[in-house]
């Protein structure tokens, strides 16, 4: 037990002879180094956490822009409202012709027929995987 307790002693002495090298700082540097340049990095007080003052987002006047904002609305000029970044928004109350609507549901049936034939028709429920 006692050559155990040695070498763990040894070992710790190491270990802390090494690591107080890492730590070291540089040294070459005198007092008087030190002290200038801390004096130079120094921030004012009460300047440290401020936000540099924001600039406007416009020039403008609110009342300017209402004006130009009326006069593109009577010229039809103004991008429809919402998250279609300028593309023409689709309701989806579109007015499709009755024959295009059958001409569609034919075209989807006949498909389906065809897919029940081959065996590829997934059942009522389950995902559409291709059967082998």
């Amino acid at each position: 037990m006692k050559m155990k307790t040695a070498l763990s002693v040894v070992a710790a002495a190491a270990v802390a002879l090494f690591a107080q090298s890492s730590f070291a700082q540089d040294t070459t540097k005198s007092r008087a180094d030190v002290k200038a340049e801390a004096k130079a990095n120094k921030t004012p007080a009460g300047e440290a956490g401020q936000a540099p003052a924001k600039q406007p987002k416009s020039d403008k006047t609110k009342a300017e822009r209402k004006a130009e904002t009326a006069e593109a609305k009577k010229a039809h000029e103004l991008a429809p409202a919402g998250e279609t970044a300028g593309e023409k928004a689709t309701s989806g109350t579109e007015k499709v012709s009755k024959s295009d609507k059958a001409k569609a549901r034919a075209e989807r049936k006949a498909e389906a027929v065809k897919l029940r034939k081959e065996g590829k028709l997934a059942p009522a429920g389950e995902t559409a995987v291709e059967k082998k």
